[in-house]
């Protein structure tokens, strides 16, 4: 995309707003925004946004850059598309479509006919749904309590008992090979290795569409509707059977109805987690819109970490049976790592979300969410129900449950709540519970990872100053201090002197960060400016830091020259001697000038 247009769309951006679309951003000065970085895993905000120089870094990861390199690295996108999504959001028109490369031409074709593709069969899923053949698969969403307007909500469908029929109303939109790569179809390789025809992956199954955070569906969950012949032994195939993994959906990235949800989410802090499509569809339809499912797959790190865009807290309602326990167990392990506050729903009789809804009416889900114990009471019940006996060896397993779950809390307070708690509630010592946790407790102590900063305050001025419009007086008077000692600053660390002079030679208004060749360059710089309050400095300032680093070289110089006469003393060289006897003097008066 052409960098006029680019820089454009950068001038018309708010960062702060857009990255506030994904991290929850408080303010923490008159330019700087913080919040918990969405690139690693921290409890204490280190990720920050500078309003005026429009760019974020993170203190703990180092991640930093501008408004693009923020959509392209949450995004998983190129820069040509960061540039476009952070048009759209501008609400900024946009030029036709150009390519840095053939590769990205092609991925970005790929992309939108795989979208094309999930968008056609969508439609079809649903038409044929309305058809005769779909009349079973109507009864049983029927008895499943969803109506009309929920079935065309979720654009749910039903796939024919059919091979081929999927093929032909497609196969016009779009070549084999993006066919094959859609997911939506299944082959057998040849004896020759070669792939053979494809046929429908999908048959007599209902489709509930699964769409990514844009709303464009990606990928289906297709629920069978019959279970097999026990007289011939023949076998209908999986429950539930999920797209695979293809260039448009990963499952372990992608949470069923995030889509939907994400904006109640944000504006409520708190997001609901079920297991299944079906318990997420009549629980959003009952009136709780910020419930989301886990996608044909257990609850992953990298969902987690998505989640933490819109939410602070998570209440689990997986089902009760051994398999929902399980789930619901590491799920919270996950969501405790990610520094969420977790409360853990089991609902009464046994019933999943949508029976109970369907039972007992939304009004008594809404009140058994709005009574969902902490997950520490959950988790020390459960230790309860596995390890019942009182016995010594069943408080050492149920100890050895929970002990986990306890040195994973980030908070000390919290970690010694958590312990004494689990303590009492299984009739052990507290002070033996505590000495297990001892090393632990150690480990896990919040911190962030800091940073040793490689300048002098001399050194961050002068930064600063060029980093300053050329009109500015901050700038002006370090450019005219560089051609007045051109000779000192000549000596300055060559780290330094190599970014004052990328800064010097940037075109007039360019962003100094995009001036800096180096990565490590470009932290040192990001870092620089969220650690400073205004955005430049004094011309005083910018004066005593050219004496200070003035005199840090003069020193360095008179140094080097009392080491050299004293090896040209032993040497008995009586000119070298003289000469550098000379050089020194003038060194100090130049330092004794500075006093």
């Amino acid at each position: 995309m052409a960098s006029d247009f680019a820089q454009h769309v950068k001038e018309q951006a708010d960062i702060v707003k857009i990255i506030g679309e994904y991290v929850r951003l408080k303010k923490a000065g008159a330019q700087n925004f913080n919040g918990l970085c969405p690139f690693h895993k921290e409890k204490t905000p280190s990720f920050s946004v500078h309003a005026g120089r429009q760019f974020f870094n993170c203190f703990g990861c180092h991640e930093h850059g501008d408004v693009f390199t923020f959509v392209q690295k949450i995004e998983n996108v190129g820069f040509s598309e960061a540039v476009r999504t952070v048009a759209q959001k501008c609400g900024v028109p946009l030029p036709k479509r150009e390519f840095a490369s053939p590769e990205e031409a092609a991925e970005h074709r790929q992309r939108g006919k795989l979208l094309d593709l999930h968008e056609a069969a969508t439609a079809w899923f649903e038409e044929q749904l309305r058809s005769p053949e779909g009349a079973a698969a109507r009864e049983y969403l029927t008895g499943r309590g969803l109506t009309a307007d929920g079935i065309a909500r979720f654009r749910i469908g039903f796939a024919p008992d059919s091979f081929h029929a999927l093929r032909e109303r497609l196969q016009s939109l779009a070549d084999q090979e993006a066919l094959r790569n859609s997911g939506l179809f299944s082959w057998k390789d040849q004896e020759d290795g070669s792939p053979g025809p494809i046929y429908a992956r999908f048959r007599k199954r209902i489709m509930f569409p699964i769409a990514g955070e844009s709303g464009r569906v990606i990928a289906f969950t297709a629920r069978t509707l019959q279970f097999g012949d026990t007289a011939t032994g023949e076998k209908a195939g999986p429950k539930y059977l999920n797209s695979p993994e293809t260039p448009l959906y990963s499952k372990s990235h992608t949470l069923f109805n995030l889509d939907k949800a994400r904006q109640a989410i944000r504006s409520d802090g708190g997001a609901v987690l079920v297991e299944g499509q079906m318990d997420c569809i009549s629980v959003f339809l009952a009136g709780i819109p910020n419930v989301i499912a886990t996608s044909g797959t257990a609850f992953t790190e990298a969902q987690s970490r998505l989640l933490r865009r819109y939410a602070t807290r998570v209440i689990v309602n997986f089902d009760p049976d051994t398999a929902g326990a399980n789930a619901a167990e590491k799920s919270i392990a996950l969501l405790t790592e990610e520094g969420f506050e977790v409360r853990v729903l089991t609902l009464e009789g046994g019933l999943d979300p949508d029976r109970y809804v369907r039972e007992r009416g939304a009004r008594a889900y809404a009140e058994a969410l709005r009574a969902a114990p902490q997950y520490q009471e959950y988790l020390v019940e459960r230790a309860r129900r596995l390890f019942p006996s009182r016995d010594p060896k069943s408080k050492t397993e149920a100890l050895n449950f929970l002990l986990p779950h306890i040195r994973r809390i980030p908070s000390r307070i919290a970690r010694d709540a958590f312990a004494n708690d689990a303590a009492q509630a299984l009739g052990i010592d507290s002070a033996l519970v505590r000495a297990e946790l001892k090393d632990a407790a150690a480990k896990r102590r919040d911190s962030i990872a800091t940073h040793a900063h490689p300048l002098t305050h001399a050194e961050r001025v002068l930064l600063q100053a060029f980093s300053a419009p050329r009109s500015s007086e901050a700038y002006l008077v370090a450019e005219g201090s560089l051609h007045q000692h051109e000779r000192e600053f000549s000596a300055m660390r060559s780290d330094v002197r190599e970014m004052v002079e990328q800064l010097r030679n940037r075109p007039d208004g360019a962003d100094p960060l995009s001036a800096l060749a180096a990565e490590e360059h470009r932290r040192v710089l990001a870092e620089l400016f969220l650690s400073v309050h205004d955005a430049e400095p004094e011309a005083d300032a910018v004066e005593e830091a050219v004496l200070a680093i003035r005199r840090t070289v003069l020193e360095q110089e008179q140094r080097r020259l009392r080491a050299a006469i004293d090896q040209a003393e032993r040497a008995g060289n009586v000119d070298e001697t003289l000469r550098l006897t000379r050089d020194n003097q003038d060194v100090t008066r130049c330092l004794r000038d500075l006093d």
